[in-house]
């Protein structure tokens, strides 16, 4: 399969290597002994979650007009056509 690329000089042709598709179980082996060597309940976490959710200030209203922008600016998907 070649490609023909030009941008602001002489058109250059590439030749693109098809290679078939692979696939290694070994990180995901490493993957799954990595997160079995996690704690299951991290403290630190569930102390940080807590006292942000004792903040009466948290999340700012600069964040909550953000994520609302986000939301509104975002398609619905429950009118995609296809």
């Amino acid at each position: 399969m070649a490609d023909t690329v030009s941008a602001a000089g002489p058109s250059v042709t590439r030749h693109a290597r098809v290679m078939p598709d692979q696939i290694s179980t070994e990180s995901a082996a490493f993957l799954r002994s990595s997160l079995a060597s996690q704690p299951e309940i991290r403290p630190d976490v569930v102390e940080r979650a807590k006292a942000l959710a004792a903040d009466p200030s948290y999340p700012s209203a600069a964040i909550m007009k953000s994520v609302a922008g986000q939301i509104l600016a975002s398609p619905d998907l429950s009118e995609d056509a296809s």
